[in-house]
């Protein structure tokens, strides 16, 4: 069912279910768009909240991030599930797809004012278009597909039930509060729980961890544009080379290592049933926001060198510790049966995590975060290597 981009799209396809285990599936530019698009708002959250941190404001802007954060992920990787199941790219795929993309796009124009004033009607909006055009693609699915209607039903009936949620929360004052965020987050969290009882989508392993894989590459790949950015601004402002030198240094030996973390792991093998693939794909929540706020921690650490926001050095450096511990024990969580020698890799994993956060307390945090974040990788490395040469 692969259809190349180069031969002319049809207008309109059957939606029928895809081969969960076709050959030669990859992602297609669509989803790299999408991927893109998405990062746009990313970038935004992570910009806001930094903003947030130095100016003191840690509490609320560590929350304000983590819900906004959750409505951003939840939607991407609905469209990331639901098109390794029934990707047609025939016109109107393409134009619902590229409806979601704009919703996106909305979300990331207000995603600032969600985080820093608490204004969350342009990111309200852009969800709620984001969701109804995915609940569309659902039901054309359930048209198409007769194996699994009462399936994709489920999802589009959910959807809308959410959605409905959503717009009756923001009409109350204060959006609900914070009450009808989590009890709507946990409606929208078991929608595919409820509708995958009643059938299986035929969802792609490979695809779906090359998907995953790619958006944490992107994002990771926003850490360093943020931390050079940050960077750049201190040289501009005529601090101390050596300083911001450390920093630059400790922060690239810091998503180093990340990406190299995670890109060690054989992710498909994770993804073998649907209990365990939805354990693997909801972690991911945490793991892209780690990632995402290990740029913004180290902006701050950068602003705090340059004399600029209230937050002490500590806080600074804890901003930065703490998501980069996140990011490494959840790689070893989300990866751990996939793995081989396990009980001698956990026990490097936790000390590592324990290392990292130990950082926020020395006098170079993010160099020290970053050299200890190397050595986890030398030991991974040789860990990998012993368990190759082992006799089975």
């Amino acid at each position: 069912m692969n259809q190349s981009p180069y031969v002319g799209v049809s207008w309109f396809r059957p939606m029928l279910a895809r081969l969960s285990d076709e050959e030669h599936r990859t992602a297609t530019t669509l989803e790299l768009f999408f991927d893109l698009c998405f990062v746009a708002a990313v970038a935004q959250v992570a910009s806001a909240f930094e903003h947030e941190l130095s100016e003191g404001r840690i509490g609320q802007g560590v929350l304000s991030y983590v819900l906004v954060f959750f409505a951003i992920w939840w939607a991407w990787m609905n469209f990331t599930w639901f098109a390794s199941a029934y990707d047609t790219d025939d016109v109107l795929y393409r134009v619902i797809t590229l409806v979601q993309i704009t919703g996106a796009l909305v979300m990331a124009a207000g995603a600032a004012r969600a985080l820093e004033h608490g204004d969350w009607t342009v990111i309200t909006w852009g969800y709620v278009v984001m969701r109804l055009a995915m609940a569309s693609q659902w039901l054309r699915a359930a048209y198409c597909d007769h194996e699994r209607r009462r399936c994709c039903l489920r999802y589009a009936f959910g959807i809308l039930v959410a959605e409905i949620g959503w717009v009756a929360a923001f009409a109350v004052p204060g959006n609900g509060g914070i009450g009808s965020f989590l009890a709507l987050a946990v409606i929208e969290l078991a929608i595919p729980l409820w509708a995958e009882h009643a059938a299986n989508t035929t969802w792609h392993p490979h695809h779906i961890a090359e998907r995953y894989g790619l958006f944490t590459l992107i994002v990771l790949g926003e850490s360093v544009i943020a931390a050079s950015s940050a960077v750049r601004t201190a040289w501009d402002a005529d601090v101390d080379s050596g300083t911001v030198a450390l920093l630059a240094l400790g922060g690239l030996l810091t998503v180093f290592s990340l990406w190299w973390l995670y890109f060690n792991q054989d992710a498909p093998r994770r993804l073998t049933m649907f209990t365990t693939a939805m354990v693997w794909g909801y972690g991911h929540y945490a793991l892209f926001a780690s990632a995402a706020a290990t740029g913004a921690g180290l902006a701050l650490n950068v602003a705090r060198v340059t004399g600029h926001g209230t937050v002490t050095d500590q806080q600074a450096a804890a901003m930065y510790t703490i998501p980069v511990a996140v990011f490494i024990a959840l790689v070893r969580l989300l990866h751990r049966h996939a793995s081989r020698a396990s009980a001698l890799a956990d026990i490097v994993n936790v000390t590592a995590v324990i290392a990292v956060l130990g950082a926020t307390f020395t006098a170079v945090p993010v160099l020290s975060t970053g050299i200890i974040a190397g050595l986890l990788i030398t030991a991974t490395l040789v860990l990998d290597r012993r368990g190759a040469v082992k006799p089975s």
